[in-house]
């Protein structure tokens, strides 16, 4: 099996040195795993799509926007 290395910063280290019984290997594993598994729906979703990435972008930048003033409007 190939190995990565992953960076992470002095805090985010010492945070997951206080839970010395989690395999965080494997928790990186499955992460990225689940990432691709969504990348590849995606891509199976928009393989016949006319849509260009500015519009993919356009409509990622609304939606993000809406989700930031929905936990705004949650939070106040």
């Amino acid at each position: 099996m190939p190995t990565i290395t992953v960076n992470v910063d002095d805090d985010l280290k010492a945070r997951m040195d206080e839970h010395p019984e989690i395999n965080w290997s494997e928790v990186t594993r499955q992460a990225i795993e689940e990432k691709i598994e969504a990348l590849e729906v995606m891509d199976e979703l928009t393989s016949e799509s006319e849509l260009t990435e500015g519009d993919v972008q356009e409509i990622a930048d609304k939606i993000n926007e809406s989700g930031r003033e929905r936990v705004d409007g949650e939070s106040a």
